[in-house]
């Protein structure tokens, strides 16, 4: 009920939000989001006031999702050695005083279950 509430109470305000700044008329966060925005543009080479054609944007749009899938994959194959990991495993550290790979096969009583 509460998620009802809140997207029933923003949805004239962001949706005037998003007609102004599809509009191209000022919005109220120009003046400090528009140099921000700038710089971001001069980086990736954009031109505010040009066109993007669709060969363009189908280009800009492969470019992306691959850089995308990298930087993901690079995650994941990093993952044990990012921090805050949560099952703390480094490679090649040793948790257990045994050097078997897996957990013991003794259950709880004691008895051997292989």
């Amino acid at each position: 009920m509460l998620y009802l509430t809140v997207l029933l109470a923003l949805a004239k305000p962001l949706g005037w939000f998003m007609a102004r700044v599809y509009e191209g008329k000022a919005c109220g966060l120009d003046r400090v989001l528009g140099p921000v925005e700038r710089v971001f543009y001069r980086l990736a080479g954009v031109r505010a006031d040009q066109e993007m054609g669709w060969k363009r944007y189908a280009a800009a749009m492969l470019v992306f999702n691959a850089l995308g899938f990298l930087v993901v994959y690079g995650l994941q194959r990093l993952q044990q050695l990012l921090p805050f990991n949560p099952q703390d495993s480094w490679p090649f550290r040793r948790t257990r005083r045994s050097t078997r790979p897996f957990p013991s096969p003794r259950t709880p009583t004691g008895r051997v279950t292989v």
